[in-house]
């Protein structure tokens, strides 16, 4: 049985000011509901992933949304939990136990002036092998894998500055992002070291936001408010929990993850118009270009300045300016899934990309310790 998206929402970018984190997330699915021409009462299955709200986030939200579930999740595999979201919806539907799914995030860790994250608070498990050494996280591990990266193939400070560059000119082109004014490679270079070889504007931003997407069968979504974006491949992978047992710094989980969206869709990384990936440091997203197969491993780096994955390159990458200048609340893979999907609508306004029919949005959570990738086509 095929699934779709039918409604999106991004709301609370410009800052929750009292709002908790479940008030933005309640409020960001209405507006999915209504995107969708559907109400609360329609649903009958709900997703969320949150680090600090609940320890039964799904249910809180059912509860403060009126929802009477009869699916519910609340897996959380760090950024790319709604992403894999996506999949486990779509086989829920498959399987008719429901029929109708919205999927929520939200954070207001900027208003209150948090980054209570997974690494963050007492020391526990297996992050206590880690922790005498000092490595600052989650950056720490990223910065671990970007230097292996340089010493094994020569990327340069630069081609990881070009990420920065590139999504500041889509985010330029949106107005909802939080960073719009001009970046040079100079610029990110010149900015404070804050992890080697990491800079200030090699990572993503600290925001507050929050996501919906609202899921259902073909039956149901071709009668609906908005084009179906159809959900055709999708696959989720994961390695380790903590960065010293990943087996090799520079292949995260993406290219399993990937190997299994792009085969059940049975369409190859060349065939996508639009490419959001997570880029909570620069960089991430060169990894998951490797690992998924738009480029061989190594070839990241000149594949990002070579190709252009700016608005005026011939690749279009992160096209609502990504977690390096739109904004990141924290868990950022649900507006992967929105952009992919206003930009296969056609909604995405000065920087919509001319006639895309795919998009892959790929999640990575953790320190590179999860990934999910979704397939999405329209028509």
């Amino acid at each position: 049985m095929k699934a779709a998206i039918v409604g999106i929402a991004e709301h609370g970018l410009e800052g929750a000011g009292t709002r908790s984190e479940l008030q933005l997330q309640a409020e960001a699915g209405a507006i999915a509901l209504e995107d969708a021409g559907l109400v609360a009462a329609d649903v009958d299955a709900i997703f969320t992933a949150s680090n600090d709200m609940s320890w039964i986030p799904s249910v809180l939200v059912a509860e403060y949304l009126g929802i009477a579930a009869k699916y519910s999740d609340s897996t959380n595999i760090g950024g790319s939990s709604f992403e894999a979201h996506i999949g486990h919806a779509t086989a829920a539907i498959a399987a008719g136990l429901c029929e109708i799914a919205l999927i929520t995030y939200g954070s207001n860790q900027r208003s209150r002036r948090s980054r209570a994250l997974g690494a963050s608070g007492p020391v526990r498990l297996t992050q206590q092998f880690e922790a005498p050494y000092g490595l600052p996280l989650p950056i720490g591990a990223y910065a671990l894998a970007a230097r292996r990266h340089m010493h094994l193939y020569g990327t340069t400070q630069e081609q990881l500055a070009q990420v920065a560059v590139s999504t500041r000119e889509w985010a330029a082109l949106n107005p909802s992002a939080k960073m719009q004014d001009p970046l040079s490679i100079e610029d990110v270079l010149a900015s404070p070291m804050i992890v080697d070889p990491l800079h200030l504007l090699d990572c993503c931003l600290v925001t507050d936001g929050a996501g919906a997407v609202v899921v259902t069968k073909e039956g149901v979504a071709r009668n609906l408010r908005r084009e179906p974006v159809w959900v055709l491949g999708h696959g989720t992978a994961h390695t380790h929990a903590t960065i010293s047992n990943m087996t090799h710094l520079t292949q995260p989980s993406a290219r399993d993850s990937g190997a299994r969206a792009f085969g059940m869709a049975g369409l190859r990384p060349d065939e996508m118009d639009v490419v959001e990936l997570y880029d909570s440091f620069t960089i991430t997203p060169i990894l998951t270009l490797e690992m998924l197969g738009f480029c061989l491993p190594g070839e990241g780096g000149p594949f990002i300045v070579d190709r252009g994955t700016g608005p005026t390159g011939t690749f279009p990458m992160n096209t609502n300016g990504g977690g390096l200048s739109f904004g990141h609340p924290g868990m950022f893979g649900i507006f992967l899934l929105i952009e992919a999907v206003r930009q296969l609508r056609g909604d995405a306004g000065r920087r919509q990309v001319t006639g895309a029919r795919h998009a892959v949005a790929h999640g990575v959570g953790g320190a590179l310790s999860s990934s999910a990738t979704v397939i999405l086509g329209r028509g």
